[in-house]
């Protein structure tokens, strides 16, 4: 039987009730999730990010909720910053960061979390570029009978745009330098995540030497946004691997529509 992975940057929960239904039933062995929200319990369901002209619905418990639909997996959570969001002029403390969630089934042989940009910020989101993280996890697959590693992050944010910056250049290495702690080099290995960056950037070069190729790019794909995403610039997800991991299956989702980015689907043996 094919492993199942999905990616997704899910906004917050701000489409609550279709991203719960799709986690629900989507049935993957791992999820690989950005955009993750977690907050006291005493926390109001709904709050709302404010940044300038950005306003945003957040799902206060959305790392819990999800952890309470997926009673087979175990959850890993990984805040990279700690900021108050708001309920009418009320702000509560809240944890923002990526998410892994693995089918107990496929027992976890290591892993390693660590900032690739910035460092954990707990009084506030801080300043663009905002720090970012990244989760890398190798599990055992008992019915292919294979060894699999798969890190996933969620690039920095630079309000002029995504092309490649100084910053990025060092996040790339950072996350090659994670990945590395975990990957013996000789085995499967599948990176996914909202990077943030176009197809041309030196992220991708640099991934490339550990014999990652991109399959958005790959299979000709031009857009990881919904319709929910009205600007320009439709590159954001990708999802690479090495030439070991045989793909069954892969997938731009592009209905149901349960955040501003597409789901990444892979199946592979």
């Amino acid at each position: 039987m094919a492993l199942r992975i999905i990616s997704l940057n899910v906004w917050g929960g701000s489409i609550h009730a279709p991203l719960t239904d799709y986690l629900a039933t989507a049935e993957a062995d791992v999820f690989c999730l950005q955009e993750v929200v977690r907050s006291a319990t005493d926390t109001p369901d709904w709050l709302e990010y404010r940044d300038g002209d950005t306003v945003l619905p957040q799902r206060a418990h959305l790392y819990d909720e999800i952890a309470a639909l997926l009673p087979g997996h175990d959850g890993f959570f990984f805040p990279f910053a700690r900021g108050d969001l708001f309920h009418g002029e009320t702000t509560f403390h809240t944890e923002f960061g990526i998410a892994t969630f693995v089918r107990k089934s496929y027992p976890v042989i290591g892993q390693a979390a660590d900032f690739i940009h910035g460092r954990f910020s707990p009084d506030g989101w801080g300043e663009h570029p905002r720090a970012r993280n990244a989760h890398c996890i190798r599990l055992f697959d008992y019915a292919g009978g294979f060894p699999v590693t798969v890190a996933q992050l969620h690039g920095l944010r630079d309000p002029a745009g995504k092309s490649d910056i100084p910053a990025r250049h060092a996040q790339a290495d950072a996350l090659v330098e994670l990945i590395e702690r975990v990957w013996p080099g000789d085995e499967r290995l599948v990176v996914c995540g909202d990077f943030n960056v176009l197809p041309d950037s030196i992220t991708f070069e640099k991934l490339g030497r550990l014999g990652l190729n991109d399959l958005v790019i790959g299979r000709g794909f031009i857009d990881t946004r919904t319709s929910l995403y009205p600007k320009e610039g439709r590159f954001a997800d990708y999802m690479l691997v090495t030439p070991e991991v045989a793909v069954e299956r892969f997938e731009v989702v592009e209905r149901p529509e349960v955040s501003d980015h597409r789901a990444l689907l892979l199946e592979f043996a």
